[in-house]
């Protein structure tokens, strides 16, 4: 699903708050970040430009910098609905655009150096916001030849991130975004993943989730519910014996009031987690409503 962002109100649509809200939880990895300007197609990665900066910054930690979104870690531009916006670029950025996306970024980096390889809007924003920063784009093109050498050759003086270190950050990144910033804990050092594209995560054997990379989000397996039912996340409570894939709002007794329709939840009986699935309700609704399913089950224990 596009998100069409024409207009100085779309720094304001409820997603893209709620994008920046959870911006404000991510730490970058690393000694060292690249800022990048966002590209028309999305995911990033599709991108000419983008094919481009990757062969120079591979093992680095970037951070794209973005309107109305203000910034995307490369580890997340697969996640909705950074993945699939539409925004005019003229290349001109308002106050407000410069405001909300540098103190993003500004607090996003830190203290840790920052080479920018941005031109226009995307320029303002760091040079206004950073202070600990190197400039390598030449003649207003970060794509140009001369601006990748320069980027390539400030990078040497940094050591690259593992890639097992860049695999643990991007799974710990979307689990904080998609529930919060506690839910790292959920993906532990053991953790590996499977599958060339949609990446099946287990640990200890157990499969927790499938990320799914078309949302870059979560899918739930009854061990990845457990694990985040043992931190009280996205739980919803019932004291009845489960036997379908639809849990009715009236059967529910309790849940987590910071579920939103869509969002993946864990259903406990008795302490322990029965199913996972997909809300349809938010929690205060489950917890209000007389009538309606309130869970669509994907996974269940049978008895």
């Amino acid at each position: 699903m596009k998100v069409i962002c024409s207009s100085d109100e779309s720094l304001y649509r409820p997603e893209v708050v709620r994008w920046r809200q959870r911006m404000a939880m991510m730490q970058p990895l690393g000694d060292v970040v690249v800022a990048l300007p966002c590209s028309m197609k999305k995911p990033y990665s599709n991108s000419q430009s983008h094919q481009r900066f990757r062969r120079a910054t591979k093992g680095y930690q970037e951070v794209i910098v973005t309107s109305p979104f203000g910034i995307c870690p490369r580890e997340l531009e697969n996640t909705f609905p950074i993945q699939s916006y539409d925004v005019a670029v003229s290349g001109d950025w308002s106050d407000d655009e410069i405001r909300l996306a540098g103190e993003l970024l500004r607090d996003y980096v830190g203290d840790k150096p920052v080479i920018a390889n941005v031109e226009g809007g995307y320029e303002e924003v760091c040079r206004e916001y950073l202070e600990n920063c190197i400039y390598v784009c030449v003649g207003g093109k970060p794509t140009s030849p001369e601006s990748i050498f320069n980027l390539r050759e400030e990078l040497k003086k940094y050591p690259k991130t593992k890639h097992r270190d860049r695999v643990l950050n991007e799974l710990r990144s979307v689990a904080k975004y998609q529930f919060g910033k506690e839910a790292e804990a959920i993906i532990t050092d053991d953790v590996v993943t499977k599958g060339r594209y949609h990446r099946n995560v287990y640990s200890d054997g157990k499969q927790l989730a499938l990320l799914n990379r078309d949302i870059g989000l979560y899918t739930l397996n009854l061990e990845g519910g457990r694990r985040l039912a043992e931190l009280g996340i996205h739980v919803v409570e019932i004291d009845f014996d489960l036997k379908t894939n639809s849990l009715f709002a009236p059967g529910i007794v309790n849940a987590d009031l910071s579920i939103l329709p869509k969002d993946e939840v864990v259903v406990v009986k008795d302490d322990e987690v029965v199913a996972v699935g997909k809300a349809v309700l938010t929690g205060r609704e489950m917890v209000e409503s007389r009538n309606g399913i309130g869970v669509k089950i994907r996974h269940r224990i049978k008895n």
